[in-house]
């Protein structure tokens, strides 16, 4: 998966509003059919989603398009996939995880609808959420249970399902969460998914405390954060992109060190300080994902 920083909850029903996230800057559009869509229009949240798939394809190819599906234990599921599965969706942002178990099962169901829609089959990756008691306890064998799994989203928002869960009284600060955070991330980087996302941050109006937010996850190893009103976007994208200033400094450390290497040094000595390769790899790391950013 290529790094998100921005990913916008869009109620699927709702027309209109992912073209809205699209041109507010959101890299990722998710197209929501469980929590946001009230029962008696899941049917029409699944039409619509599938012609926002099919418009954003067309109009906005650079843009991520994720569904998040109703879970496995409704009526609801089986419909939505048979639905949004098609050319143009990038992924599904699994609800309701608990286990390797239920990962495995939508992977199963996904491949069915792949033939089913003449896609390639994998080409669609799941994001599992952690948002029960199990699913942080269990985010390990989440991450690595399936070669579709692209990431996990860690949910630490404000009197939602994982509060009630786990029974955390949830302040600004995060402390609380800090814990199950840094283990999701370990959990990704040791299954080798490098773009761990976090969420979310409710407080509408409130953008100091959005990129106090926004900023200690990236500090603790996340890369992108799931959002709930477009007026977030420019906030999260500015926090999740690499400083231009730092992005200066690393590309003059690849420099020197190449230059080092040129004369048969296995390490450089930089404005004051010792670099060796791990270093450079770190600092080649950082350049590559600003230009990856910069070329959307």
């Amino acid at each position: 998966m290529r790094p998100l920083r921005s990913l916008q909850f869009v109620p699927a029903h709702r027309e209109g509003w992912a073209q809205k996230a699209v041109r507010a800057g959101a890299d990722a559009v998710i197209l929501d059919l469980e929590d946001s869509v009230p029962e008696p229009s899941k049917a029409d949240a699944r039409a619509m989603a599938a012609e926002t798939i099919d418009a954003l394809r067309s109009d906005h190819p650079d843009v991520t398009v994720l569904v998040r599906p109703n879970p496995l234990d409704t009526d609801h599921f089986g419909r939505d996939l048979q639905t949004v599965v098609r050319p143009g969706l990038d992924g599904l942002l699994l609800p309701k995880i608990y286990g390797p178990r239920e990962v495995l099962d939508f992977a199963a169901l996904l491949e069915h609808f792949e033939i089913e829609a003449s896609l390639t089959r994998g080409s669609v990756e799941v994001i599992p959420t952690l948002e029960t008691a199990k699913s942080l306890v269990n985010c390990e064998s989440i991450a690595a249970a399936h070669p579709r799994v692209a990431s996990l989203m860690v949910a630490a928002a404000r009197d939602a399902d994982v509060s009630r869960e786990v029974g955390f009284e949830w302040t600004a600060e995060g402390l609380e969460t800090l814990h199950y955070r840094s283990k999701a991330v370990l959990a990704c980087r040791a299954a080798g998914l490098a773009h761990p996302i976090v969420g979310l941050w409710q407080e509408i109006s409130d953008l100091d405390g959005l990129r106090r937010f926004a900023e200690g996850n990236r500090r603790l190893g996340f890369t992108g954060q799931v959002l709930i009103h477009p007026s977030h976007i420019e906030t999260v994208n500015d926090v999740y992109a690499p400083d231009p200033k730092i992005v200066d400094r690393f590309r003059r450390m690849i420099e020197a060190f190449e230059q080092a290497q040129a004369n048969g040094q296995a390490a450089a000595l930089f404005e004051g300080e010792h670099v060796d390769i791990a270093h450079v790899k770190t600092a080649r790391g950082v350049v590559a994902l600003a230009e990856t950013i910069q070329s959307r």
